[in-house]
């Protein structure tokens, strides 16, 4: 579903490329990921850029391999994107993406931990990082006043939201299961986005 990425089409396919050879050899791609790369990890990342506003900043915690931090960014260029990872060989990966890829006016990568980052953020996204109840106290002093987080999580993201009430509580958040898809044609993933009550 290359119009999706409109003019980044390119860009997504050499990333593509990288998490197949390089993500593969450094370990951040299991080999049983790599026949289902587009639909399983590319597209899954870019359903939720329906959900998130115009021109914002956000940040991907936990960002891996760069999902789904590097494909909103090709999808959306009109977002400002810092991909914060605690691991020195996926920072590294990261780099190396964000500077083949010419991304380095709007994506930024930044070593370390959402509960030591001190910057704040219009959006907070994360995929596969944590349940609920650990995301909530890690990634809620990340948001901006008026910010929102929104993560991508599976089926039993309204199990993780009625396990996660006393952090909700607690962060006087209010928690929406939304089922969201890159394309008509692809498969619908499931966000959950969090608000400020």
């Amino acid at each position: 579903m290359p119009e999706v990425f409109g003019a980044a089409v390119e860009q997504a396919e050499r990333y593509v490329d990288m998490l197949f050879s390089r993500g593969s050899e450094w370990g951040l791609i299991g080999p049983r990921e790599q026949g289902r790369l587009w639909t399983r990890h590319v597209l899954n990342s870019v359903a939720i850029a329906s959900l998130l506003p115009e021109g914002v900043h956000l940040v991907d915690v936990g960002s891996g391999a760069g999902l789904p931090g590097i494909p909103l960014a090709l999808a959306r260029p009109d977002l400002g994107i810092t991909l914060l990872e605690p691991l020195q060989r996926r920072a590294e990966f990261l780099e190396l993406v964000v500077d083949e890829l010419g991304l380095e006016e709007r994506v930024r990568v930044v070593r370390g931990r959402a509960e030591q980052h001190e910057d704040t953020y219009e959006v907070v996204t994360g995929r596969a990082v944590g349940s609920l109840q650990k995301l909530i106290p890690w990634c809620a002093p990340l948001m901006d006043e008026d910010g929102e987080m929104v993560l991508l999580k599976g089926a039993s993201a309204p199990d993780e939201v009625r396990a996660a009430h006393k952090q909700l509580h607690s962060a006087r958040l209010s928690a929406d299961v939304l089922s969201v898809r890159a394309h008509p044609s692809s498969d619908p993933t499931t966000a959950v986005r969090l608000r400020r009550r």
